[in-house]
């Protein structure tokens, strides 16, 4: 298991894509290694709202008092950037980072417009497999630019997914480690320019 320094600073919400994570799947075996992991759940996973899911997920961010670290994957990654959208036009923004696993193509899903002008202003970055059937490579590195985030490809691991047969995935979790470095050095970094 990978030490993830100054963990506790933070709460770390694991946002699954549609019909959510399986036991096989990597976010699930991470909330297993990492107890303090907080799935958020939606009521219909086998069906993916935008509106509905963004919502609940901003509720659940509203309701932090820490500064918060998402892991998404698919459809949960256009979920996260709708969900910060609405947080930050309202003025109420404690995301931390997101680590963006696999993104769902907003294309697909018909919410290209909506996500669009979505942007993190905190450190992102997002990861694409150069054999996703839900978005090619070039595509997440496109959206990753757009919703200014790093991008980092993977290689040829499907859609990232407990098909993808990843265990633990251990170069995901050292990337969630990069990501909670970059958060720490964003937060002490805002509070020295405040």
């Amino acid at each position: 298991m990978i030490a993830l320094p100054n963990l506790s600073d933070y709460r770390v919400l694991v946002v699954p894509g549609l019909h959510g994570s399986g036991a096989a799947h990597w976010q699930t075996r991470w909330e297993k290694l990492y107890p303090t992991f907080e799935r958020v759940e939606q009521d219909d996973w086998a069906t993916p709202d935008l509106p509905r899911w963004s919502q609940r997920m901003a509720q659940t961010l509203d309701s932090s008092d820490k500064p918060v670290l998402i892991v998404a994957h698919s459809f949960g990654c256009l979920t996260t950037m709708q969900a910060a959208n609405v947080n930050a036009t309202r003025g109420h923004f404690n995301l931390a980072g997101a680590l963006l696993v696999a993104p769902a193509d907003p294309e697909k899903f018909g919410v290209a417009d909506v996500l669009r002008n979505a942007r993190l202003p905190c450190p992102g970055i997002v990861i694409g497999s150069t054999d996703d059937p839900w978005m090619a490579s070039a595509r997440a590195a496109f959206w990753a630019d757009n919703w200014n985030c790093g991008f980092l490809n993977a290689g040829a691991l499907g859609h990232i997914n407990a098909e993808s047969q990843l265990g633990d995935w251990e170069q995901g979790l050292q990337h969630f480690k990069h990501l909670l470095d970059m958060a720490n050095a964003f937060s002490a970094d805002s509070h020295h320019t405040a």
